[in-house]
């Protein structure tokens, strides 16, 4: 089951995840973000439903061994469900307004057509 997963990864979340967490809960341009948000079989780091977007956080781990090949799967998953994942390396997101301010520019132009 992914939602036990989802609630454990809450508990352990990775520095540069928890930074933007901090600034993402706070709702920027009215966005709503959720944490490790289970969808499907997959659990996303964060996601903005309203703009269908998934963020995830990649470390270093991410490519080696075969985690590029299951990240590319995952990514195709999400694609197929009509999400677009956005892929930022953990140093990446220590710039936290750069981070902030390119996912809500995303995530209104995800949603212009919308409103």
């Amino acid at each position: 089951m992914v939602a036990p997963l989802a609630r454990a990864l809450r508990q352990t979340m990775s520095l540069p995840e928890v930074l933007l967490w901090r600034a993402l809960r706070e709702r920027p341009a009215g966005f709503k973000f959720r944490r490790q948000h289970p969808s499907g079989p997959y659990v996303a780091d964060f996601c903005c439903h309203a703009a269908r977007l998934i963020i995830e956080i990649d470390g270093e781990a991410r490519e080696r061994g075969d985690r590029p090949a299951r990240d590319a799967a995952r990514d195709a998953w999400f694609a197929a469900c009509g999400l677009l994942t956005v892929r930022r390396s953990a140093g990446d997101v220590l710039d936290l307004d750069a981070t902030v301010g390119h996912l809500v520019s995303l995530a209104a132009a995800r949603t212009a057509g919308e409103q």
